[in-house]
């Protein structure tokens, strides 16, 4: 019985030490690492547009054009088809390469790619630079890597941090 007690209290006791409250770690003072990771942010952002530049001196896109978002689009065969604009299915052919030239994905072995326009789960720099163009546009745009795919890359042939060339073509809109 005395063995049951002394259970019995010192099950009692562990509970209720462990039901007290704990000090809270102090949370951590914002700017002291909002400010750094802004900073290396801007520095990589910076890096990537110079290499995008360089990239587009190379290939001599003299009419490139820059969007606000940092975009860059060159419509290089003119169609005479509707305006691309949210809401429209549109279907491209499309190849997708890094700058240093490596070819990721093509329509050529996957067929031509259809997405509402502002809605489906594509690149947002897609949803943006299909709606520059017009049906039978051909176009060369350049997306830095938070247009494209991110801090991840796709996991599979498109690496972290990574700007991508589209070669588009505009098929239709419906």
């Amino acid at each position: 019985m005395n063995r049951i007690l002394f259970i019995y209290i010192a099950v009692v006791l562990s509970v209720n030490s462990s039901c007290g409250e704990k000090p809270k770690p102090k949370d951590p003072n914002p700017v002291t690492y909002k400010e750094p990771l802004i900073e290396s942010n801007m520095i990589n952002a910076q890096k990537e547009s110079d290499q995008i530049n360089i990239y587009v001196k190379q290939h001599k896109y003299d009419s490139m054009k820059t969007s606000g978002t940092g975009l860059r689009y060159m419509i290089y065969k003119k169609g005479m088809g509707v305006q691309a604009s949210n809401g429209m299915m549109a279907r491209v052919t499309f190849k997708i390469s890094l700058l240093d030239g490596r070819e990721c994905y093509s329509s050529d072995k996957a067929g031509p790619k259809e997405f509402l326009v502002g809605q489906d789960h594509v690149e947002s720099g897609l949803h943006e630079a299909i709606q520059y163009m017009r049906v039978g546009d051909k176009a060369i745009v350049i997306m830095p890597s938070h247009l494209a795919f991110g801090l991840v890359g796709d996991e599979d042939k498109i690496p972290p941090r990574s700007s991508v060339v589209y070669d588009l073509e505009l098929l239709s809109l419906r």
